[in-house]
């Protein structure tokens, strides 16, 4: 089966990174989880309750990351996952990060990109011309990275899967499975 490099940090939405994660590895995936540093990571449990105006915070998981960011070879990774939560507002200003994302933009892989995750690709560039969802509050950035924001589950745009929130995984995971087989299908 194949690598896949899933990029994140600390305040990550727990179910964002635990989900896709267990998924891959079900598939058969080898799953390489890169943060800033090779540490422990401290992810965070986003929900919603009656009367905020936005979702709520609390600790979840801890779990360690495998790499640091400037120690990951893109090319030995056939995908890419960007999970949400709080993480993708502070890496995607790192360069390393910007590069990885270029590195599989450019390179037609398939990504995927979750809530928070396509401020990400909007830093990165990598949304000029592009149709993502994202969470809706980061609809701005989006169009502001040059991007559509689409209200959708699991929005599919050439090598692109992108979606709201965590309640959306059953879609958005069905739809980058079904092209990260594609992918490795063909190689």
């Amino acid at each position: 089966m194949a690598k896949v490099l899933m990029i994140t940090g600390d305040g990550a939405e727990d179910l964002e990174v635990m989900y896709p994660y267990q998924r891959l590895l079900e598939e058969g995936h080898e799953v390489t989880l890169a943060a800033p540093t090779a540490k422990r990571l401290q992810f965070v449990v986003h929900d919603f309750v009656d009367g905020f105006d936005t979702y709520t915070e609390k600790p979840g998981h801890a779990w360690a990351a495998d790499a640091a960011f400037a120690d990951v070879r893109p090319e030995e990774y056939a995908a890419l996952v960007i999970p949400g939560g709080r993480a993708p507002e502070y890496i995607r200003s790192d360069r390393d990060v910007q590069e990885i994302v270029r590195h599989f933009a450019d390179a037609g892989k398939p990504i995927a990109a979750l809530c928070h995750g396509p401020l990400v690709l909007a830093a990165a560039g990598v949304l000029k011309g592009r149709e993502s969802s994202a969470y809706p509050a980061c609809a701005t950035d989006v169009e502001l990275g040059g991007g559509t924001w689409i209200d959708s589950e699991a929005h599919v745009d050439q090598n692109l899967v992108t979606g709201r929130a965590w309640p959306d995984h059953p879609a958005w995971m069905r739809e980058f499975v079904k092209m990260l087989r594609a992918a490795t299908s063909a190689e």
